[in-house]
């Protein structure tokens, strides 16, 4: 079977589906691409839609499955390749179809916060406790450089310059 390569930039137009073929899950959606361009007086004009199901198998199920829905601007990478079947009234049809090999929220539509893969949980109760107190001791070891901190601020008598926010920078007028 022939199998081209194709990124496809667009949005999720249908629910996830969620199903199990051979003993491996997989994941489907439909997305469509669509095309459009800004006329000379400034409105937009619709241009062509390319409607695809993308199939997403193996360590995409859970990561799509989690993060994903109708409506999520998406960009979906695999191999594309046309599925032949008969519909309800007996006539041959035709889709599109991708096996996807990554598939991502698109950053440019977006604004995400990315959390690692959790790794699996550990193999007995011992390591747990373990992880537990390591994470309760962090937490210890944070809030006393809290305190520190405070403390160190309290005690300074040099006048201070101003805290500036980096996250928003002002308009120009």
């Amino acid at each position: 079977m022939f199998e081209t390569p194709l990124t496809v930039v667009g949005r999720i137009v249908s629910d996830l589906r969620r199903r199990t073929v051979a003993g491996q899950e997989v994941i489907s959606f439909r997305m469509v691409s669509s095309s459009r361009r800004r006329l000379a007086d400034g409105n937009w004009e619709a241009g062509n839609s390319l409607f695809i199901t993308v199939n997403c198998w193996g360590n995409l199920v859970t990561g799509v499955g989690a993060a994903l829905g109708k409506g999520s601007s998406v960009i979906a990478v695999g191999q594309i390749y046309t599925s032949e079947y008969d519909d309800k009234d007996g006539v041959r049809r035709s889709s599109l179809e991708m096996r996807a090999t990554s598939v991502g929220p698109d950053l440019s539509r977006l604004i995400v916060r990315v959390i690692d893969k959790v790794s699996a949980a550990p193999k007995d109760a011992e390591q747990a406790t373990g992880a537990e107190q390591a994470t309760e001791a962090e937490q210890t070891t944070d809030a006393e450089q809290a305190t520190d901190a405070e403390k160190q601020d309290a005690t300074d008598d040099e006048p201070k310059e101003p805290k500036v926010s980096r996250r928003a920078l002002p308009l120009s007028a």
